[in-house]
């Protein structure tokens, strides 16, 4: 069993995703026109309020099911599997990762679709990063125990810019978990939401702050 085993977020955690969809959004009007942007993107709110995650390649087929005879749009899927997600990392994402392994073993702990969610993870680096320590689940908070059955551990650290997964994980395993809120991205950054929930363990304002950061403040929890 290890000692520490840290659980790290990917979008808006250690990857600005919100960048990546406003360039998606760009691209989009840019290639096909301000109402067939529209549309798709009116398609993937939908769908990410059916799933409870984001799904870029998923809204598109629904797209193209849609309009079978509208192939503009398809433009779409190269520009999302040839992104440069490398770029679009948090600063000090990699040290931060680094970093943390000297105390514990590190992991990728996401929610996300079976393609584009792991593709986005191997092309920001984030794989090689974490050794291949890759967990990906339509809801996390509700996979607890497979996390445990896959890395075992006295205490976890759970890092995630969305506080209603870091409470509801906190809400579960209790004093076993310390949870980390980076102040970033538009979830984090909604004040009407985060008040609905508990305060983490800790807050930062950026996910790099973790470098400041020692093993006593991994372990103490509330």
């Amino acid at each position: 069993m290890n000692e520490l085993v840290f659980l790290f977020d990917v979008d808006n955690t250690l990857l600005d995703n919100d960048r990546v969809s406003n360039d998606l959004r760009k691209f989009l009007a840019k290639e096909v026109g301000l109402n067939r942007c529209n549309h798709y993107w009116e398609i993937f709110e939908q769908l990410r309020l059916e799933l409870g995650y984001a799904d870029y390649l998923g809204a598109l087929q629904r797209y193209r099911l849609e309009n079978p005879y509208d192939s503009h749009l398809l433009a779409l899927s190269n520009y999302l599997i040839n992104y440069p997600f490398a770029n679009r990392l948090f600063p000090n994402s990699l040290d931060v990762l680094e970093y943390c392994r000297q105390f514990g073993k590190v992991v990728i702990l996401t929610d996300g679709d079976v393609v584009f969610q792991p593709r986005k993870i191997e092309r920001s680096g984030l794989f090689e990063a974490v050794e291949g320590n890759i967990l990906i689940y339509v809801h996390k908070e509700q996979e607890l125990h497979d996390v445990e059955r896959r890395y075992p551990a006295k205490h976890y650290v759970l890092v995630d810019d969305k506080i209603r997964i870091l409470s509801a994980i906190k809400k579960i395993w209790g004093d076993k978990i310390t949870t980390i809120f980076p102040k970033q991205g538009h979830y984090a950054l909604d004040e009407k939401e985060v008040a609905k929930y508990p305060k983490a363990d800790t807050s930062i304002e950026r996910i790099g702050d973790i470098l400041q950061l020692r093993k006593d403040d991994f372990i103490k929890s509330k």
